[in-house]
């Protein structure tokens, strides 16, 4: 499995120059089941990094572009007539998929938007009363630009809570950016990109993932993290205890991607601005990532 993820990563590295944290944090999301936030300026390769991980996955990819009149049920599907049975036939849309990219998804409507909280949950969608099961596995990854807000709609908190981890992309580096341009007509397009795993590969790796070793004391550390956000007075509402699980599952995906099976204080702290930051509310304009760094300086390591 090891020389999987290998090939995966190489196989990313094709379409995308640098990045690498950026890539381990979705493979992160990806292989212990949650789903990622992407909010950056535009054009700095979020929508990029999302194609690029579905080509190299064999599975289904769909792809949503959010917009202002996008209606619920152009995300979930609908029952449509159909003239030559005369009974109603149920239109999948594309959250029936594995790699579902939603693109832009503050540009939703509120109502919009909550059509997909069943289904990153649950992983069904209800539609007339009946309940349908997506494909496993099932993998949101959603951008957003956060420098736009004309016709955008902040996601709500129940939404952010949906996403085990948010990342921002950030500008290449010099270096970086001079191998772009370098690599513009050798560099492989997404389309060009092929499979290098299956669906039956990233099922055992996720299995692989939960059977990574966390002890008792560094689930303490983690715990302290997410109850001192409750209890800060910067902040005004702190991490939900689906963070909690999620920090503890991202972890244990870091660990294996590092061909460890047990997790380190060192991977907490990693993943710790990523996955607590997006899900907390603090007080008088403080940035949430300045305040996780903060708990991370101030609490003991294990």
């Amino acid at each position: 499995m090891r020389a999987r993820i290998q090939a995966l990563t190489e196989n990313l590295g094709q379409a995308i120059v640098g990045k690498h944290d950026a890539m381990r944090l979705v493979l992160v999301a990806l292989i212990s089941g949650g789903h990622t936030l992407l909010e950056d300026v535009p054009g700095v390769g979020k929508t990029l990094l999302a194609k690029s991980l579905a080509r190299s996955i064999d599975g289904k990819f769909q792809r949503i572009q959010c917009t202002p009149d996008l209606l619920p049920s152009d995300v979930t599907g609908t029952n449509i007539w159909n003239p030559s049975t005369g009974a109603f036939e149920f239109l999948p849309g594309p959250v029936f998929a594995n790699i579902l990219l939603a693109d832009e998804i503050n540009r939703a409507t509120p109502r919009t938007q909550s059509a997909l909280l069943e289904v990153m949950e649950e992983h069904q969608v209800t539609v007339d009363g009946r309940s349908r099961q997506v494909p496993d596995p099932f993998f949101v990854i959603a951008t957003q630009n956060p420098v736009e807000y004309q016709g955008t709609f902040p996601l709500p908190e129940a939404q952010m809570d949906r996403f085990m981890l948010s990342l921002s992309l950030g500008y290449p580096s010099e270096t970086e950016e001079l191998q772009m341009l370098q690599r513009l007509h050798s560099q492989a397009s997404v389309e060009e990109l092929q499979p290098c795993l299956s669906i039956a590969d990233i099922q055992e790796l996720r299995r692989l993932c939960g059977l990574v070793t966390v002890e008792p004391t560094l689930q303490q550390y983690m715990l302290n993290l997410v109850r001192a956000t409750r209890q800060d007075e910067e902040i005004t509402l702190g991490v939900s205890p689906r963070g909690t699980v999620a920090l503890h599952r991202a972890t244990q995906a870091l660990a294996f991607l590092d061909d460890r099976d047990y997790a380190i204080p060192d991977d907490v702290k990693f993943l710790a601005p990523h996955v607590l930051a997006h899900r907390m509310i603090p007080m008088g304009g403080r940035r949430a990532r300045t305040v996780v760094d903060r708990l991370l300086n101030t609490i003991a390591i294990p």
